[in-house]
């Protein structure tokens, strides 16, 4: 590792090729620490990226050339390299599919010959030549791959599949051209191509199972990017210009028409508008901009037109932190290691030497035929030692996992959720489209005025379809629902800040706002309605005022309603002994109100994305284990950050992206269904190696031949084939069993 300082180094994050296993991942990573320049490398191996820190003066190419030479590969070259990471990655699933199946039309025929018609010397033969194109051509990738394992000094799953297939392939070429070697000493010339054939072909199903979940990459990052306009408008020397926003300079003068994307952070200078800020704050409710207040990128301008100055650029905008946080924390280390490649690390070396002691004390145990109970033996070990069931013990247990969830309508993305999720200890809920429905209604109409409400309702009406302010579509949604038909205003003017208002044709004022308009007018408000407003602000409803200059006709209140699943989800969390927080970008009153009616006493009010993600690590420096469930582009750098992060399937694409597990419902129910099935895979996995290994314990040291000074049994290869069939059908009964148990 070179000594180049810390501030001479640059940091880039590449897509990696070629990996199939956490161990490959290790192996990526100690190659490029090995790489001269490189000072740091952390391979992610479920994003199949890997971030490299180097010193100036290192090449991209060389890390590619360091990792080309034992048979991984670096995208760099690419325009856009992690689209080509996917198209590569699409094209070896297909091929893999190819391979397998193609393997198993072969394999069949082999299995049915060596089970049934073992004594058939024709028989033999037919095997012979069916099983060279499945070793060596649809099985030609695993000897390439444990070659240049060998070459870099290191071994994986890959190592003891080809020595295990290759040494029963050759021994059983051996026994078919040459059975009078073994006839001569009275023994049978037995074959094992099914054996070596049906490893090539497991291992395979289960190497495509694991293909098929990295094809399907994030594009998390790609989609906030598209968030960005690629052009904008802006004043250069007093003309309206559209201009490239990598031109963009602080200071630029920047121009927003209705419905366009803000494109770089800024404060506005003239003009007034609503924003949608749901990607910044995750509100559903716009939020009115003036002169002088923020405005920020990735966010949506609605009906008005400001201009606004520009004040961050480039890579200093909120929306640009959002990605590059997001981006950080999927290229992170994992918290937890894959189990099997720990236990594979060790297993494979094992094995082989245990393999090569049985044959040596085999060869000079002084036993009568001691180089055909060697041979026997040893062949025998690596057999029964097959990784068929340990390759299978993992990915049927998360396939049977993700099939269940799936039909809870809990769609999981990858296994390091399901290891870590049964033990979450704090559950971290976004508010508006988690907790809440997400889309502002009129939950109370009434009206003071009882006479001529048909036509009063009209008026309203006409006043809402007017008005630019998003609570107006939900007051249209209601009036609509009622049958009215919307009366002429001649005359209509937008009050900002206050409400509207609006004349008939005989010039009579109607007006509908907020109590600061109506106070305006001083108009007294009855006590038993007064009472209605104060309770609903209790509940952190937004009140509306209908009246005309003498007398106030109808007041309504608007609210973001709780979802009915909320508060017996949160309810089962806490049961379950877990801490349970709310996080939400609104004011602290509504918190509350909201809070106290899904009995929660811990929220945060206020909470910007960069806050809850601050939240997150808060929780994480206390030793907790944290879920974070959110619905929106504002939630994804938490749900990046979180241990275990879980977005509903109604909310933003991206929040999707970035969570591991995604809701396909509304239901929060499902939160606590995810978790406990999240332990009960882990468990399947758990249980799945012990029916993997208890073979291996129990059948290695008979392979061996530990009984043959008792009682004269040495295991042949072809029961020592039977047993390791047996633990892979074992293990593949134990994943199914999952889907019968209720969560």
């Amino acid at each position: 590792m070179t000594n180049a300082k810390k501030s001479q180094s640059l940091k880039d994050t590449f897509p990696v090729v070629g990996m199939s296993c956490a161990a490959c991942a290790s192996s990526v990573e100690s190659i490029l620490l090995k790489t001269e320049g490189v000072q740091s490398a952390s391979v992610h191996f479920a994003s199949q990226s890997v971030l490299v820190e180097y010193a100036e003066g290192t090449e991209p190419s060389q890390l590619q050339t360091a990792l080309q030479k034992v048979g991984y590969d670096l995208i760099i070259d690419e325009e856009d390299p992690f689209e080509a990471q996917k198209e590569s990655q699409l094209k070896e699933y297909q091929k893999l599919k190819k391979r397998t199946i193609a393997a198993a039309l072969l394999t069949t025929p082999i299995f049915i010959l060596g089970m049934l018609f073992s004594d058939w010397e024709t028989g033999r033969w037919i095997s012979l030549f069916l099983s060279l194109p499945v070793l060596f051509v649809f099985g030609r990738h695993f000897y390439v791959n444990a070659w240049k394992q060998a070459r870099n000094g290191t071994t994986n799953m890959d190592t003891l599949v080809a020595i295990s297939t290759s040494i029963a392939f050759i021994f059983s070429v051996f026994n078919t051209v040459f059975p009078s070697f073994w006839y001569a000493q009275n023994l049978q010339a037995h074959v094992y191509y099914e054996a070596a054939t049906a490893i090539i072909t497991f291992v395979s199903f289960g190497k495509l199972l694991e293909e098929k979940a990295k094809s399907n990459t994030s594009s998390a990052i790609k989609k906030l990017m598209r968030l960005q306009p690629k052009t904008l408008k802006a004043l250069v020397d007093g003309i309206e210009q559209e201009i490239p926003i990598s031109s963009v300079k602080k200071g630029y003068t920047i121009l927003v028409h209705p419905g366009e994307c803000i494109a770089v952070d800024g404060i506005v200078l003239s003009g007034n508008s609503f924003v949608d800020e749901s990607t910044i704050t995750g509100e559903a409710l716009a939020v009115s901009k003036f002169e002088g207040e923020k405005v920020f990128a990735g966010t949506i301008n609605q009906k008005g037109s400001f201009q606004f100055i520009a004040e961050k650029v480039g890579n200093e905008t909120v929306l640009a932190q959002i990605i590059k946080v997001v981006h950080q924390a999927q290229n992170s280390k994992a918290p937890v290691q894959k189990l099997v490649d720990k236990i594979a690390s060790v297993f494979v070396p094992v094995v082989l030497v245990l393999s090569v002691l049985t044959f040596l004390i085999w060869l000079f145990s002084g036993v009568e035929n001691a180089l055909t109970h060697a041979l026997l033996s040893s062949v025998a070990v690596l057999v029964i030692a097959c990784p068929c069931a340990l390759g299978l013990a993992t990915p049927t247990a998360i396939m049977v996992g993700i099939g269940k969830g799936a039909e809870n309508n809990i769609l999981i993305k990858d296994a390091e959720s399901l290891e870590l999720g049964h033990k979450v200890n704090a559950v971290v809920f976004d508010k508006t489209g988690t907790i809440t429905e997400g889309k502002t209604t009129v939950t109370d109409l009434n009206w003071l005025q009882t006479e001529k409400t048909e036509f009063y309702s009209s008026i309203l009406l006409s006043l809402e379809s007017k008005s630019e302010h998003p609570l107006a579509s939900a007051m249209v949604n209601k009036l609509l629902e009622t049958g009215v038909s919307p009366h002429s205003l001649p005359h209509f003017e937008s009050l900002t800040g206050k409400g509207i208002k609006g004349f008939t044709s005989d010039e009579k004022l109607f007006l509908a706002g907020n109590e600061r308009l109506l106070n305006e007018y001083s108009l007294q408000i009855p006590t038993s309605a007064q009472f209605k407003i104060d309770q609903w602000k209790s509940e952190a409803k937004t009140v509306v005022y209908f009246f005309n200059e003498e007398e106030v006709l109808a007041i309504l209140a608007l609210s973001d309603q709780i979802k009915a699943s909320s508060q017996k989800a949160i309810e089962r969390l806490r049961k379950e002994g877990m801490e349970v927080y709310m996080l939400t970008g609104d004011n602290h009153q509504t918190a509350e109100a909201l809070a106290k009616n899904v009995s929660l006493t811990d929220f945060k009010a206020d909470m910007l994305p960069q806050d809850k993600a601050n939240f997150i690590k808060d929780l994480q420096d206390r030793g907790k284990i944290v879920a974070m469930v959110g619905d929106g582009i504002n939630d994804s750098q938490a749900l990046a950050l979180a241990d275990v992060s879980i977005a509903m399937g109604k909310g933003s694409d991206i929040a999707m992206e970035v969570a591991s597990i995604t809701l396909l419902t509304s239901d929060l129910e499902s939160v606590p269904k995810a978790l406990k099935l999240s332990g009960l895979t882990v468990k399947g996995i758990r249980q799945n190696l012990f029916w993997a290994f208890v073979y291996n314990i129990i059948g290695i040291p008979i392979a061996a031949g530990i009984l043959y000074p008792f009682n004269g049994f040495l295991l042949s290869p072809m029961i020592a084939g039977a047993a390791m069939a047996l633990s892979s059908v074992s293990v593949v009964s134990n994943s199914l069993r999952l889907k019968t148990i209720q969560l």
